[in-house]
């Protein structure tokens, strides 16, 4: 892989989960995850069919189907949350994003129908978020393949998720980075 393609696969990098819960970060990484729809707004302001259908690297994923992946995935990681703080470290179920991305409905359909589904999926998962203890915060999941996940570590990691999507599709609509 090249030094571009690198930069297009990972435009700010990859992320690093923290090994302890910082309460000031969690903090930073849940305002994140809440203004991530409004951004995702703002990047595809008047996007047309043709920018919606256009991926953001040589084989990867049309900005479309970018949006619908960013509602499949954080529909999952809001359960993975439920189940940690309900359940004894649960073993969460993988999901194949990259089958998920060529079903229909994320080659097809309106980007509205993710974008609505985001603004109030991330309205109801950072009112748990802000609502969590320490405690809670260190409960954890079992993913099968990256091991015992705690929920500090998770917040983080889905905010690097938002940005990481979010500077994929600015990538090919040229809007730019928010000052937020």
């Amino acid at each position: 892989m090249t030094d571009s393609q690198i930069s297009r696969s990972f435009p700010i990098g990859t992320f690093t989960p923290p090994a302890e819960s910082d309460p000031a970060q969690i903090r930073a990484w849940i305002d994140e995850i809440e203004r991530l729809p409004s951004e995702l707004r703002a990047a595809l302001s008047g996007a047309d069919e043709k920018l919606l259908n256009t991926p953001y690297r040589e084989g990867g994923w049309t900005v479309r189907q970018v949006v619908h992946h960013l509602a499949d995935s954080h529909m999952n990681s809001y359960i993975r949350f439920k189940l940690a703080l309900t359940e004894e470290e649960p073993t969460i179920k993988p999901y194949r994003e990259d089958r998920w991305a060529e079903l229909d409905d994320t080659l097809d359909a309106p980007v509205e129908l993710s974008l609505v589904l985001l603004e109030q999926l991330h309205a109801r998962w950072t009112l748990l978020l802000r609502s969590l203890t320490g405690e809670q915060l260190a409960r954890t999941f079992r993913h099968p393949e990256s091991g015992i996940v705690p929920l500090f570590a998770n917040i983080g990691i889905y905010a690097w998720h938002g940005r990481h999507h979010l500077a994929h599709i600015r990538l090919v609509t040229g809007t730019p980075q928010s000052a937020s």
